[in-house]
């Protein structure tokens, strides 16, 4: 069985591994953008395991191997540095480093989330940054509009309330003010309907 340690970074990757059967060993650079990663992966003849500090921006490359047939473990970042001796480190020496741990069974796997899990979990935080754009927008709104004398609290997100805000809006003398109050409220209008909660009635 090929065991891959993966130093990985956005753009490339630095792998060392070793193959149990034959002994074989190597290390070598990846560029991404060259698709030199989805090759090599590729080209492998059996499943493979593969080791890899957590880090951000790897979910394409977790999916990618585990769409090839191979195993990948995400290991704890900190445990991983505080196992190297060296203190000296290179991207050949991590590589080295995470195969060692593999090798040696003392890699500190995490547990990591399947595909499905994943994608909620962005659907969740994709959600959750509508939330906030949509409550700034109306903290923004119910300040310009108390400016203008307009105390309606909650009943401003009401028809009858949106209906006064325009009225007021256009009697301000101030057509800058108003054009402003009314994309507010068109960007309001917008995340209302992405996040099921519109205006009430």
């Amino acid at each position: 069985m090929m065991i891959i340690g993966c130093d990985f970074h956005p753009s490339w990757q630095q792998v060392a591994w070793v193959d149990n059967e034959s002994g074989e060993c190597g290390e070598r650079k990846l560029v991404h953008a060259a698709g030199e990663a989805k090759m090599f992966y590729q080209q492998l003849g059996a499943p493979a395991l593969i080791g890899m500090e957590a880090t951000g921006n790897s979910q394409w490359f977790l999916e990618l191997v585990e769409d090839l047939g191979h195993s990948i473990w995400v290991g704890d970042a900190a445990q991983i540095r505080a196992s190297y001796v060296r203190k000296q480190k290179t991207d050949k020496r991590d590589a080295a480093h995470i195969l060692k741990l593999l090798v040696e069974g003392r890699f500190p796997r995490l547990w990591t989330p399947d595909r499905e899990q994943r994608d909620l979990r962005q659907l969740v935080l994709h959600r959750h940054k509508l939330v906030e754009i949509r409550s700034r927008v109306k903290n923004e709104l119910r300040h310009l509009a108390m400016n203008k004398g307009m105390q309606k609290k909650a009943t401003l997100w009401s028809q009858a309330g949106q209906q006064t805000h325009r009225w007021r809006s256009s009697r301000s003398g101030t057509p800058i003010l108003a054009r402003s109050l009314e994309r507010r409220g068109r960007y309001l209008g917008v995340g209302g309907w992405v996040l099921g909660v519109g205006p009430k009635q």
